[in-house]
């Protein structure tokens, strides 16, 4: 019988990563600093926003009672009241007031009749004539409606998008508490390997770190690019000794089962617990996740689509949870398959495809290669298609679920 562990299904192997992480320690930022990021505690409100009903358009405050007769109705306009100002006179019976949005809404007043809803008096310049009846909250934002003072209004984790960080920004809080950034350790290993800036010669040029430092640039960590690690045990086991102070470490290529693998082993020699090895997918099977103390270290594929993939599957996930965000898994939506595929069963794929809207759903046409190694279409897919473990083939016009691609420019 073989020693060879059984595969792990995608999900279980994601859930068992994400199980393994915690978010980081806290730090506050600057706002600007903090988008994409997630909230490391509960944000109360400092103040009660608006602080007065305001006008929600350009009109007259009104009582919106003196409207009930008929129509037009002649009122006096008492004063006008801009943003940024204060009224200064009540609306009594007859009266009005001229008001801009924002402005804070007189006294006596209950409603707002737009201004293209009244007509001006010639003969009477301090007078207007109201054409429509309206009822009382009519275009009035109320005290309290964004936000009463002491209530929360930001749970922990939630993620900060750009209206988020405006409200913190209305509350006078400039800067933001949040889970520090992963940092991140990438190597590549491999003889055949040279830098960008280096003649190939017989090898070719390492695209899998700078591939990887620029995904975990874009998932919010912060990459340190290791180098190459040739082909020994010794040469893998010392680059992998300098890791201290590192969230993640990212391997490249070393960890299948052929003479010069050496990643597991190293990470054995250095006291990392291998938590898993190998998933049930394609590309992207031989996948490593081990852990020493805080530290988690993931051995993916050297094939660089293999390396993308499984970046997208597993690692970037595992960047959100160490971040503070809760709803990590990658996002899937609905579309059918342009094409037909077949495959025998034991594997899930993950199929690049371009995907296209046509008549109000969104077709997938799979890429001319598939192959682990080949850049050119992962260039151009904008999804993954999940063709599950257990299928066999897919028809033209099936149902299909699709990964949007966060490596999309």
């Amino acid at each position: 019988m073989s020693d060879t562990p059984a595969l792990l299904p995608v999900d279980e192997a994601r859930a068992r990563i994400l199980g393994l992480c915690t978010p980081l320690p806290t730090e506050w930022v600057p706002g600007d600093d903090a988008l994409g990021r997630a909230l490391a505690e509960d944000v109360r409100a400092r103040r009660t926003l608006p602080p007065w009903d305001n006008s929600a358009m350009d009109g007259y405050a009104v009582r919106a009672r003196d409207l009930a007769g008929p129509l037009p109705v002649r009122l006096t306009v008492g004063e006008t009241v801009f943003a940024g100002r204060r009224p200064t006179r009540e609306v009594v019976p007859g009266t009005c007031a001229r008001i801009m949005t924002g402005a804070p809404l007189p006294p006596g007043a209950d409603a707002v009749v737009m201004r293209e809803r009244t007509r001006a008096v010639p003969d009477a310049p301090d007078a207007v004539e109201i054409l429509e009846a309206v009822v009382p909250g009519n275009f009035i934002r109320p005290r309290g409606e964004d936000a009463k003072e002491g209530d929360v209004l930001l749970r922990r984790g939630t993620p900060l998008g750009i209206p988020e960080l405006g409200l913190l920004w209305a509350q006078g809080q400039g800067t933001v508490p949040v889970p520090r950034r992963p940092r991140v350790a990438v190597l590549s290993t491999g003889d055949e390997l040279c830098r960008v800036d280096e003649p190939p010669g017989d090898g070719i040029v390492d695209v899998n770190a700078p591939a990887l430092a620029l995904a975990v640039r874009r998932a919010g960590g912060v990459p340190t690019l290791l180098g190459i690690a040739r082909d020994t045990r010794e040469a893998v086991q010392e680059a992998l000794s300098r890791v201290e102070g590192f969230d993640v470490v990212l391997t490249s290529a070393g960890v299948s089962v052929g003479d010069h693998d050496f990643v597991k082993d190293a990470l054995e020699a250095l006291g990392v617990e291998q938590r898993f090895w190998r998933v049930a997918i394609k590309p992207g099977k031989p996948l490593v996740v081990g852990q020493r103390g805080h530290t988690l270290f993931m051995g993916l594929p050297g094939n660089p689509t293999s390396s993308l993939v499984t970046f997208e599957l597993f690692v970037r996930p595992a960047l959100r949870r160490l971040q503070g965000l809760e709803d990590v898994e990658p996002p899937r939506v609905s579309g059918r398959l342009d094409g037909r595929l077949s495959k025998a069963p034991g594997l899930a794929h993950f199929v690049r495809v371009t995907a296209t809207w046509r008549a109000g759903e969104l077709w997938a046409k799979p890429l001319g290669t598939q192959t682990s190694g080949a850049l050119r279409s992962a260039a151009a897919a904008t999804h993954l298609l999940h063709f599950p473990y257990d299928s066999s083939s897919l028809t033209d016009g099936s149902h299909v679920e699709l990964l949007p691609l966060s490596w999309v420019a």
